[in-house]
């Protein structure tokens, strides 16, 4: 758990069932008479379960918009868990940074025998000064710095067994919810972070637009990403055949996704849920609209694909460019 905050609840860890438990045959000569060419080629994924379950994951999701847009309570309804610690109320002089500053909070969660350390990376003072030109560096920076301390990791004689990874998987960026247009702030961040990490756009507090305006919006802004060669994930050059392509197309055709956040529970027809309250009704705080079930499901869908794409593509393009950089430096320098 991070610091200050109260434990994260989780499911307790449950054995791993033996093969038999879970219906693996073993190869017996009863099973095969007495076939001992028999190799057992189907309990690879077995073994491959038992040694991830073993390792744990890692996810490094990093929260990027302006003040107010619900970043810290989106993560939180998002993994059900405060996750996402929210910015305390600093003194009026001193509640808007004057440089961006990148925080990390870091969580071990555990869920059914699987353990998983999420890490948070927030980026207070983004787009909340007058000038925000060039604010985008000091984010491009540290996601690069993540790749550096990978990298000379990796190039070590004496390489760790297993790499500690820092790098930012997903980076979700928060667009207000105008119901107009982008601004040039939002074209010129995702145009050039979408080079170096995975862009997962989102609609911040969608529910104070109208479903009409929210649709026109959502088109407005498809059509805006277009125009500016602005590729974010799921990338279509990386669908790996007709079954990942269908199922990311439905994704793609809902980018961005208007997403509702909300940490304050209410009882709805004996239910509970975690809810934003109105005069008109209670708006339920899911990630997820009813019409657009794979929103940010993708983290529960596409996990796996999110770090492989970060490994293969944002990384090893970093990796190749620093590697013919380094040909031109004096031995030993890198």
């Amino acid at each position: 758990t991070a610091e200050g905050l109260p434990p994260i609840p989780h499911t307790a860890a449950q054995p791993i069932p033996s093969p038999a438990e879970e219906g693996v045959q073993e190869p017996t000569s009863t099973s095969h008479g007495n076939d001992f060419s028999y190799v057992g080629i189907d309990a690879i994924l077995e073994q491959m379960r038992r040694k991830a379950m073993k390792q744990g994951f890692e996810l490094n999701i990093m929260v990027v918009g302006q003040s107010g847009l619900g970043k810290s309570t989106l993560m939180n309804t998002l993994f059900k868990s405060k996750v996402s610690r929210k910015s305390a109320q600093p003194n009026p002089e001193e509640r808007i940074p004057k440089t961006i500053e990148i925080k990390s909070i870091s969580h071990d969660i555990e869920e059914k025998g699987v353990r998983m350390k999420l890490t948070v990376i927030d980026t207070p003072g983004f787009g909340d000064q007058i000038n925000n030109e060039n604010c985008w560096q000091p984010i491009m920076k540290f996601i690069n710095d993540q790749y550096e301390t990978y990298l000379q990791e990796e190039i070590n004689i004496n390489r760790k067994k297993r790499i500690p990874d820092s790098r930012v998987h997903c980076c979700i960026y928060f667009i207000p919810a105008t119901g107009h247009c982008l601004r040039p702030l939002d074209v010129e961040f995702m145009r050039r972070l979408s080079k170096v990490v995975n862009i997962v756009p989102v609609i911040a507090k969608a529910d104070t637009l109208t479903l009409e305006e929210r649709d026109f919006f959502k088109q407005t802004i498809r059509e805006e990403l277009r125009a500016n060669g602005i590729d974010v994930y799921p990338q279509k050059e990386f669908d790996e055949d007709a079954e990942d392509r269908i199922i990311n197309d439905k994704i793609r055709e809902m980018i961005p996704f208007a997403v509702v956040g909300s940490d304050q529970e209410y009882q709805v027809n004996g239910k509970k849920i975690l809810g934003r309250k109105t005069k008109w009704g209670t708006i339920e705080g899911n990630p997820c609209e009813s019409s657009n079930k794979y929103c940010l499901l993708i983290f529960r869908t596409h996990m796996q694909n999110i770090k492989d794409i970060t490994g293969s593509i944002h990384y090893e393009t970093y990796r190749v460019r620093r590697l013919n950089e380094s040909n031109k430096l004096p031995p030993g320098e890198l």
